[in-house]
């Protein structure tokens, strides 16, 4: 299986460090406001990866973290005049919430940037002590001019990254060098501290990961993910401290890209974000993995009305099969192995989904075709499709939510069956239309009839 690694700018064969293992970091939220849809991009994508990963045999150790204290979390607390850790449960409940409603696993462990301060703090004294980082009134940072290979995940040297810092760094006339980055910020009235041997304060964000992925997974994981906005610097200053404290760190980086509003990217700092709940309260959850899947998970991509409706339709597809052979035995279907092949060739070559997925549409046509026909393949068919869509975390449905007017559509139908049983076509279609009209979707096939909403 091949990913790309943005540390070496190329495809590379995933070498697991413990055979038929695979280890993953994934940057989690910072906890103080709704989750939006690049929120859900990212989360979604990695959920993907672990899911496919599992379908091919490994054992995925998944991590995702929490940052529950940050300069976001408290402001929000000082607004609402309540207190951090409040901020950060509520929004964290929130963030959890929509990612169950997205069909996102959760990750096997969930660490909090609280809950590992003291590693944190024996960490950064390490970096002390081996003459990378130094002291100032306004806290502690890391001098990357020190670190060798430093700007190598976005492959610019530190002169390059001087001159376009500008607004990106934090003045601070005590650093040493304007890309010097914070490992420890010194204690503010107001704000959380805990104790540390340079002087009370709390962590820097860059630290939190570095820690707490080293902690969990250990020297030389294999895959630590995040949206390509975290690239520099966070994760550039993440591999930076691993570096410098002579820890072998991260073997693959994979970076998914942002998502699009108007030919602009989706931001809280722009105000032009869509909510996680915002999408749910308009479309199917489903719909929006499938249409990440449409898109490669380094492709910038765009969301709108128009792509959801879109991606409802072909999700519909899917459930139309699932609908039409809800009474089919599947148990003991051997599944098809051409698709299985091509599916896994597809998805081997860094995540190929777009490709994978369309795989998974041809065997649906496959699968109908063999159910119109009465061919013994039909069974192994659409087993495969249910197989293939689960690996990417594709759930197919062959019933929806009950509604009001359920029994009143029945009685319509049973009315218009009655009408075409007596060659009365004119009432048949009379009522059809009525049902239309109700945005109620008619299916005829194999001399059953059934409906669903539209």
């Amino acid at each position: 299986m091949l990913l790309y690694d943005t540390l070496t700018a190329t495809k590379r064969p995933l070498e697991p460090r413990d055979e038929g293992r695979v280890s993953m970091y994934v940057c989690g939220p910072t906890v103080y406001d709704a989750p939006h849809l690049g929120h859900a991009r990212s989360a979604i994508t990695y959920d993907i990866l672990r899911r496919y990963l599992e379908w091919r045999g490994f054992v995925v150790q998944h991590i995702a973290n929490i940052t529950d204290i940050d300069d976001n979390i408290i402001n929000r607390a000082k607004d609402e005049g309540s207190s951090e850790p409040e901020v950060a449960l509520h929004w964290e409940r929130v963030y959890i919430d929509a990612m169950d409603a997205l069909g996102v696993a959760h990750p096997h462990d969930r660490p909090h940037a609280t809950e590992y301060v003291d590693q944190m703090v024996a960490f950064i004294a390490d970096l002390i002590e081996r003459g990378v980082a130094y002291s100032t009134e306004s806290g502690v940072y890391l001098s990357v001019a020190k670190v060798e290979g430093y700007g190598a995940l976005v492959h610019r040297t530190l002169d390059d990254l001087r001159e376009g810092a500008g607004a990106r760094v934090e003045v601070d006339d005590a650093k040493q060098d304007p890309l010097d980055f914070a490992l420890w910020k010194a204690a503010k009235p107001g704000e959380p501290t805990w104790p540390a041997p340079w002087g009370a304060g709390r962590p820097g964000w860059h630290i939190e990961c570095a820690a707490m992925s080293l902690d969990i997974l250990g020297d030389g994981f294999d895959i630590h993910g995040g949206g390509d906005d975290l690239a520099f610097p966070h994760h550039e200053n993440e591999r930076a401290e691993a570096v410098a404290a002579g820890r072998e760190f991260a073997t693959t980086w994979v970076h998914n890209a942002m998502l699009n509003v108007g030919g602009e990217k989706m931001s809280k700092s722009l105000g032009n974000f869509t909510t996680v709940q915002d999408l749910l309260d308009q479309h199917d959850p489903r719909a929006l993995r499938l249409l990440l899947l449409q898109t490669h998970y380094r492709k910038t991509m765009e969301v709108n009305g128009e792509v959801m409706t879109q991606a409802e339709a072909a999700l519909d597809r899917l459930d139309a099969l699932a609908r039409r052979t809800a009474g089919l035995d599947l148990d003991g279907a051997e599944l098809d192995a051409t698709a299985s092949a091509a599916f896994r060739e597809a998805m081997d070559d860094d995540i190929g989904a777009p490709r994978g997925l369309a795989i998974i549409f041809d065997t649906v046509t496959r699968a109908n075709a063999a159910l119109d026909g009465g061919t013994e393949n039909a069974a192994s068919l659409v087993a495969t499709v249910h197989d293939l869509a689960g690996a990417l975390g594709l759930e197919l449905r062959a019933t929806q939510a009950a509604g009001d007017d359920d029994a009143e559509i029945d009685a319509l139908l049973a009315s218009r069956e009655a009408a075409r049983a007596a060659k009365d076509f004119a009432e048949a279609d009379r009522i059809r239309d009525e049902l239309n009209d109700r945005r109620i979707i008619v299916e005829d096939s194999g001399g059953t009839t059934t409906w669903r909403r539209g």
